[in-house]
């Protein structure tokens, strides 16, 4: 199991510069993710759709996944708030799983039969292409500076991409051979990756050192076998 880059000692410096880099990251996460809520919730009531506002909800779950991260690097010393951060974290990631199920049961049961929705599918090929490139900086930070946290956080901006195909590929369903149906499956598919990877972050298995290991000049017993 090779080690990786973050099993070595960073300089005060680079430290400090990755943790800088970490804010940027989350404002920035959070920033998108306001008005990607906004726009998928608004376009999710107006079609009724299932997943649009599971997307939306989604959106603040990251938003409250990104201020857990912010609010553990606004400390002296991140580490200390490391794990209640991805206690957080994987809370978000269990509320979001409850709350999408139960919409998509809703519809399943007759709650409202998902209208295409032009918005929606802009939105959510506008998501696919901008939440990938935050969560791969995000993640090589996070493993670059040791951050549990970070990383964990990576994986829900992840989940947020996964969604958006899933979603992308619901309402093109919807939209072009008129499968309403496609719009709750979509929506359960993504509370099974937000289930799992809430799981993780709960047990800390976010693949990445502790930040105390970072200033030691001591070698660790073992990388964190991610290989990334």
């Amino acid at each position: 199991m090779r080690r990786t880059p973050t099993a070595a000692a960073l300089s005060p410096e680079r430290r400090r510069t990755l943790i800088r880099r970490i804010r940027w990251i989350v404002a920035g996460t959070i920033t998108y993710n306001v008005i990607e809520a906004i726009v998928a919730l608004s376009a999710g009531a107006a079609a009724s759709s299932s997943a649009l506002l599971g997307f939306g909800l989604d959106s603040i779950v990251e938003v409250l996944s990104a201020a857990a991260v912010a609010w553990q690097f606004a400390a002296a010393d991140p580490q200390r708030r490391q794990k209640p951060a991805l206690r957080l974290i994987a809370i978000s990631f269990f509320g979001l799983a409850g709350v999408v199920v139960l919409d998509a049961v809703r519809a399943f049961a007759g709650g409202g039969e998902a209208q295409p929705s032009g918005i929606g599918i802009a939105l959510a090929a506008a998501s696919l292409a901008v939440m990938p490139l935050l969560s791969w900086f995000e993640r090589r930070t996070g493993r670059e500076l040791g951050s549990a946290s970070a990383v964990a956080d990576s994986k829900q901006t992840l989940i947020c991409s996964y969604l958006s195909a899933a979603l992308l590929i619901g309402l093109l369903l919807n939209a072009v051979l008129g499968w309403a149906w496609a719009d709750p499956v979509a929506a359960l598919a993504i509370a099974g990756f937000a289930v799992r990877e809430g799981l993780e972050a709960w047990r800390g298995e976010a693949c990445a050192q502790p930040v105390s290991q970072l200033v030691s000049t001591e070698e660790p017993a073992g990388g964190c076998g991610c290989g990334h």
